[in-house]
């Protein structure tokens, strides 16, 4: 398997995962703009809790992502600033559920696949 970066023509915009912000809440990280190549697609997949669950989308990507971030189809400038503070606040923005990283065959890239 090679890694598809050709196939990254998308943008989508990546929150890390929630912090605590010591008042009760929860905060994101800044946002930032990813290439990528979103798939909306319903597929059963078992996640880190081994609960199964059915994916919203899947979005392959060339970096590293974490578990709870947020993706969302789409670029900074489709969103305001309380959005961009805020992604639970965007229609089509989900969290991410499960990342699969496998090596490239040569074995010095990774393939990355987020369930949505």
């Amino acid at each position: 398997m090679t890694f598809p970066e050709g196939s990254l023509k998308q943008t989508a915009v990546f929150w890390s995962a929630p912090t605590n912000d010591g008042y009760g809440g929860f905060s994101y990280g800044e946002p930032q703009e990813i290439p990528c190549r979103w798939v909306d697609t319903s597929e059963l997949f078992t996640d880190a809790n081994g609960q199964q669950l059915v994916s919203r989308a899947q979005v392959q990507v060339s970096s590293d992502l974490v578990l709870n971030g947020v993706l969302y189809l789409g670029t900074l400038d489709d969103l305001d600033s309380s959005e961009e503070a805020s992604p639970n606040l965007i229609l089509g923005a989900y969290t991410i559920k499960r990342i699969d990283k496998v090596p490239t065959v040569k074995g010095d890239k990774f393939y990355r696949l987020c369930y949505l």
